[in-house]
């Protein structure tokens, strides 16, 4: 009968569990589909090469070796003993103990004695981690933006891998108590401390780390997708849907480009747009890919590191840039959902990331190139500079001055366009 009670709670539990994530997924998903449509579907093999060099191979994090290889641990620790997690899904379900060791044999043993190994790796690394970014006092995780919940997600997240990687040693070590016929080379030197253990006690500790392990799971699956860490996921659709063209390339805007068409053809009818929109104004003015970058942006600064707009003592901040659009799609799809009431005053994406932000970028893309996951903050901040300019007119003067001259004279400079070439003139 307690067998058939534990199987129910387990059944229970994952459920509850597993439905709670889905709900999570899907506020994410409709979230991201508030942005506009854009066809990111062609050259599927270049996609598919992008996402298994960048997101499995991990190549732009080779840029910092020493924190790329302790990521790596992280990273082939939560992919790898994930695979002993699938056998505690099978064993609660069917109450049993190490279901797959009759099938796999000697296969078994060397599987659990290199998950042990990763799972001090994996504790090793977190460690680190914890210390890097509390004590070292790195330049890219003091930045304003980090403050508050940020600092607590990255440090929570370490804590409960080192946590769960603690109770699966535990778990190993209580069941050489019963069986010392796989190998598991870290427990062994663990085991000792609970020799004097009965056997009902030693059984206990074991089913309540086993238990400890399985529920952290569940807790962890449920709490990655209000985390930065949601990148564990997204960082594979998000590299797929690469912008594979040149960096810095921009996209004509469609009503200026049927203008301009009017103009040269005067038989070209532009198409009516209702409540047109030049440039970005709030999250819906994005595409989906860049409501997806949001959620995909792991704050790990690389981008401020390397903008020289921020290196130079400029407001702009890519990451914050990143993180603010996440913050003001999440408001207003809380907003949608009437989680939250509707503001009594005017409230955008620009209430988030100030004039003096957007204007401090030089739109070099070092942002974009040193992103690990293939983010561009470069899009939006030059949509959101679009809005500015072309439906609020507020640019700064002498700006005003190039757009006039772009206009008058087809070049940034104060010289009529029959003068452009009396350079080659010598004159």
């Amino acid at each position: 009968m307690t067998q058939y009670i534990s199987i129910l709670f387990f059944a229970l539990l994952s459920i509850v569990a597993l439905y709670f994530f889905y709900v999570s997924a899907s506020r994410i998903r409709k979230n991201v589909l508030l942005g506009k449509d854009i066809d990111l579907s062609d050259n599927k093999p270049m996609r598919w090469k992008t996402m298994a060099k960048v997101a499995l191979g991990q190549s732009k994090m080779t840029v910092r070796p020493v924190a790329a290889f302790f990521h790596l641990l992280v990273y082939a620790g939560f992919v790898l003993i994930n695979l002993e997690v699938l056998e505690i899904f099978v064993d609660g379900f069917t109450a049993q103990h190490r279901t797959f060791a009759p099938y796999l044999g000697s296969l078994y043993s060397s599987a659990i004695a290199f998950f042990e190994v990763l799972a001090v790796l994996v504790i090793i690394a977190c460690v680190v981690f914890l210390l890097r970014r509390n004590t070292l006092k790195i330049a890219r995780f003091q930045s304003p933006e980090l403050k508050g919940w940020p600092v607590f997600d990255a440090n929570t997240i370490l804590i409960v891998e080192i946590v769960l990687m603690t109770a699966l040693l535990i778990m190993n070590a209580t069941d050489r108590h019963f069986s010392e016929s796989h190998s598991m080379p870290i427990s062994s030197f663990i085991a000792p401390l609970f020799s004097g253990l009965s056997d009902s006690s030693a059984y206990l500790v074991m089913k309540t780390a086993w238990w400890f392990h399985f529920v952290g799971i569940l807790i962890f699956l449920n709490y990655v997708p209000y985390s930065k860490h949601l990148h564990i996921f997204l960082a594979f659709p998000n590299t797929f849907y690469s912008n594979l063209k040149p960096k810095g390339q921009f996209d004509n805007n469609e009503m200026v480009a049927n203008e301009v068409k009017a103009m040269i053809d005067p038989s070209f009818t532009p198409p009516v747009v209702e409540n047109p929109r030049f440039g970005v104004k709030d999250v819906e003015d994005l595409n989906w890919k860049n409501l997806l970058d949001a959620y995909s942006c792991t704050e790990c600064g690389r981008c401020t590191s390397v903008c020289p707009a921020n290196i130079t003592g400029k407001l702009l901040s890519p990451r914050k840039v990143m993180m603010d659009t996440r913050d003001r799609l999440e408001e207003v799809g809380k907003i949608r959902d009437g989680k939250l009431p509707a503001p009594t005053e005017e409230k955008d994406l620009h209430s988030y990331i100030s004039k003096e932000e957007l204007l401090a970028c030089t739109t070099c893309n070092a942002c974009a190139e040193a992103c690990p996951i293939n983010i561009n903050p470069v899009e939006i901040i030059v949509g959101m500079r679009q809005y500015q300019i072309m439906e609020k007119s507020d640019s700064p003067s002498e700006w005003n001055i190039m757009f006039n001259n772009m206009e008058n004279n087809g070049a940034p400079w104060q010289f009529a366009q029959s003068e452009k070439m009396n350079w080659a003139e010598g004159e």
